[in-house]
């Protein structure tokens, strides 16, 4: 393909559309008319030889090569965006800047007391608003809602910056009287009666079904 016959204007359509899955409301996201949008549609079909968008039972879906595309555009136009910012040197003793944190309750135990003190000396007026991992959507960080997560992630986009802070493991702690202390074991620890404790507060409905504690293998999911 010839770079410059493409207009890479259709790449904020395409993101969207891959974002949305839906020509009506990315149009309303982009503030075009949902023609316009359908005809950007269709030349970025034939620009990628592929539908990307399908249309199913539940709506519209996206196919493996659009699966595929979403997060190197996502990359791109992440990276243009850094290229037309204007450069804003970042004062953190004079910043009165919110940031918005999304972390697990551990790792905000773990690392909350040291930020704090860090913050106090050097950005005093600086706001931490956290979040918890069901406030927040891998969209809301696409989008900038979120500034940062801090969390166990099996899966990231490859768009997101990350990097890996610390590495730890569970423990588990027992009564030295407790009838399992005895031969204790990954097999006994998981036929062992639990106490469900839902961080929703939906209920476990909402979580992992107790149920299926026994055959999971990872201790880690078993306490969730």
């Amino acid at each position: 393909m010839n770079i410059g016959a493409a207009d890479l204007n259709l790449l904020k359509y395409l993101d969207v559309l891959l974002r949305e899955q839906n020509v009506t409301r990315a149009a309303e996201q982009l503030g075009i008319t949902q023609p316009a949008m359908s005809n950007s549609l269709k030349r970025l079909r034939e620009l990628f030889g592929d539908p990307l968008l399908i249309r199913t039972s539940d709506g519209m879906t996206a196919t493996e090569r659009a699966q595929e595309l979403r997060p190197l555009v996502r990359q791109i136009l992440s990276q243009a965006e850094q290229l037309f910012t204007p450069e804003d040197v970042f004062q953190p003793a004079d910043s009165r800047r919110v940031f918005r944190i999304m972390t697990s309750d551990y790792a905000e135990a773990t690392l909350v007391p040291h930020i704090v003190r860090r913050l106090r000396a050097e950005a005093p007026n600086v706001v931490l608003d956290f979040l918890t991992p069901s406030d927040v959507s891998y969209q809301d960080m696409e989008q900038g809602r979120v500034d940062m997560a801090v969390n166990r992630f099996n899966e990231i986009p490859g768009s997101f910056h990350q990097v890996s802070l610390w590495k730890d493991s569970f423990s588990c702690l027992l009564n030295r009287d407790n009838p399992i202390a005895k031969g204790f074991d990954l097999d006994s620890y998981l036929s062992a009666q639990h106490i469900w404790v839902s961080k929703t507060g939906f209920g476990v409905g909402f979580g992992m079904n107790p149920e299926k504690l026994g055959g999971l293998g990872w201790i880690d999911h078993a306490l969730e």
